[in-house]
């Protein structure tokens, strides 16, 4: 088999942009993907005219003019904005929590009114030292803000009580008081028209990609076939898992396409309430403003990660940390490999994060 510069393991966006301006430098990249399609997380597939997107919501929005600027190279975006709403019982509030959100559940108009209530139930909840999330959370909105829009989804997210979570995972809740249902406060975001998959196959152009590749069975079978590494899947199954496993959270998603025009009326619907298995359902048509005749809905259940299932959120706790930083150390050792993205980094990112990560791989490894 021919040898090339990169040997990029991963088509997700980190490994993406970086065969992208690889190729750019003229350098030979070969790319593994072990699914059957390029992308990632990020993929969308196309059913009916719909843009489904695969593994979970995935909506850009950036701060970052440059990365702005740079993925609009590949796709041109609409002007969605995220605008959830969490449905607890039969109450539907909307998200982030805003004063639409205190109006429909206290009956109030008034940012100081509705102040003025969060401050009385922290008052009257008389917690100082937050022992658990539950604690933490109370001491930050009170109890009815707590009681329906954070404990049910928290605990389905986690799989356990929020009384034996930890208080650091939530060290802040935002609270908007003005009548905004923008989810984020980023200066651009938007989804691209036609969805992520065509980005990532312009991305891809002009390397070789090999879909359906374990590259740890591959590697052994072509040692020596690039002159460099960059790899983008999880950090621990690099080394073998030699230190232990590093843990997630996972997710299962249950996708249909139904013979009605419209189901929930909105993109994104979170389900609060710990009694519905679900934490919430997507209707892919809304983040392209779609008046297909059909729709497609996912909903989303999370689920205990365990050795072999998809990875999607790493458990940041100390334990976990801790673990993790020793495999960085085993990764700062390796010389002739760059290791990049979410499962490498064990870190949540954004995908404008990713992007920025992948540019500032970039001009390390090119001194540009």
């Amino acid at each position: 088999m021919e040898s090339y510069n990169y040997l990029v393991v991963g088509s997700g966006l980190f490994g993406a942009v970086f065969v992208h301006e690889a190729t750019k430098r003229g350098k030979r990249c070969l790319v593994l993907e072990r699914r059957n399609h390029v992308g990632g997380n990020i993929y969308t597939e196309n059913i009916n005219g719909i843009n489904v997107h695969k593994y979970g919501a995935h909506i850009f929005h950036t701060s970052n003019k440059e990365v702005w600027e740079y993925i609009n190279q590949f796709a041109e975006f609409n002007n969605y904005i995220n605008s959830p709403i969490a449905i607890y019982g039969d109450e539907v509030y909307n998200l982030p929590f805003n004063m639409n959100t205190f109006s429909r559940m206290w009956g109030i108009k008034t940012p100081a009114e509705a102040k003025a209530k969060i401050a009385q139930q922290v008052a009257e909840a008389g917690i100082k030292e937050p022992k658990n999330l539950e604690e933490q959370a109370i001491s930050l909105v009170g109890y009815d803000i707590y009681e329906k829009l954070v404990k049910g989804y928290t605990e389905k997210q986690w799989g356990r009580s929020c009384r034996d979570l930890p208080a650091f995972i939530i060290k802040r809740l935002p609270l908007r008081f003005t009548y905004d249902n923008n989810y984020f406060n980023d200066r651009w975001q938007g989804i691209p028209i036609g969805g992520y998959t065509p980005i990532i196959e312009k991305l891809l152009e002009g390397s070789e990609v090999m879909l359906n590749t374990d590259y740890f069975t591959f590697i052994k079978e072509n040692p020596g076939i690039a002159e460099k590494t960059v790899f983008t899947g999880m950090l621990d199954e690099f080394f073998g898992y030699s230190l232990g496993h590093l843990e997630w959270r996972s997710l299962r998603f249950e996708t249909e396409e139904l013979d009605i025009d419209n189901f929930q009326g909105n993109a994104v619907v979170n389900y609060t309430s710990r009694e519905v298995p679900w934490t919430r359902i997507i209707e892919h048509k809304h983040f392209e403003f779609g008046t297909q005749p059909t729709t497609v809905i996912t909903r989303e259940y999370p689920l205990e990660w365990e050795p072999g299932a998809e990875p999607y959120y790493p458990i940041n706790d100390e334990k976990n940390e801790i673990l993790a930083n020793r495999y960085r150390e085993l990764a700062d050792k390796c010389e002739n490999v760059i290791f990049g993205g979410r499962l490498a980094h064990y870190k949540y990112y954004n995908m404008d994060q990713v992007i920025a990560a992948a540019l500032e791989a970039i001009r390390k490894e090119f001194n540009s």
